[in-house]
């Protein structure tokens, strides 16, 4: 197998290494939120001793990815997007960029830059962990790392170029189809904000 360094699209080491470090210091002092995330933590962390490539789009074996739950100020909806691609209802997130430097502000950068809602607040503590296979590099695996996110009272979303729609729905009335690994989102997610974790600033 071709050495992924090798790939032009693959950023240098250094402008990936701040968050891979963090990412492997996130994950490794991280509890985990049921058995599949404890698992799905531990392969994460497996993969990440490849090293920072590891969190670029460019290692086929799979890639580190951020994503996030976003709940509005009054902690009764959540908001979804309608996937461009695979026709399906997911939850806000994707790929971390070389500017990144924590998994928590790539999250909050993709909650941002997909919701088009300025002013969400993020919880550094991820509420779950979740690997799928994705058709990246011709077949590779995402290694999801989920946040939870507030959104500001009043917020108004806005559909980016890579959603259909943008929806906010009632945890217990989400919309259909949806992918899988949403729904276990929801529990760590939802918890995370009866904590107070995620209370709005008054």
């Amino acid at each position: 197998m071709p050495d992924a360094r090798a790939d032009s699209t693959t950023p240098p080491a250094d402008s990936t290494a701040a968050l891979h470090a963090d990412a492997t210091a996130v994950l490794s002092r991280w509890e985990p939120t049921s058995p599949a995330a404890a698992e799905a933590r531990d392969r994460t962390l497996a993969l990440l001793a490849a090293g920072p490539v590891a969190v670029t789009r460019a290692h086929r074996p799979g890639h580190v990815t951020a994503s996030v739950l976003i709940v509005d100020a009054t902690g009764e909806r959540l908001l979804f997007c309608l996937h461009g691609k695979f026709r399906q209802w997911v939850q806000l997130g994707g790929h971390c960029e070389p500017t990144d430097r924590t998994l928590a502000g790539a999250a909050l950068r993709e909650a941002t830059e997909e919701s088009g809602i300025a002013g969400l607040r993020i919880d550094p503590v991820p509420i779950d962990v979740d690997i799928h296979p994705v058709p990246c590099q011709g077949g590779s695996f995402h290694h999801d790392v989920r946040f939870a996110v507030v959104a500001p009272p009043g917020a108004v979303e806005r559909v980016s170029d890579e959603s259909e729609a943008l929806g906010w729905f009632p945890p217990d009335r989400l919309p259909t189809p949806r992918l899988g690994g949403v729904d276990q989102l929801l529990e760590p997610g939802l918890a995370a904000l009866r904590r107070g974790l995620l209370r709005p600033v008054p």
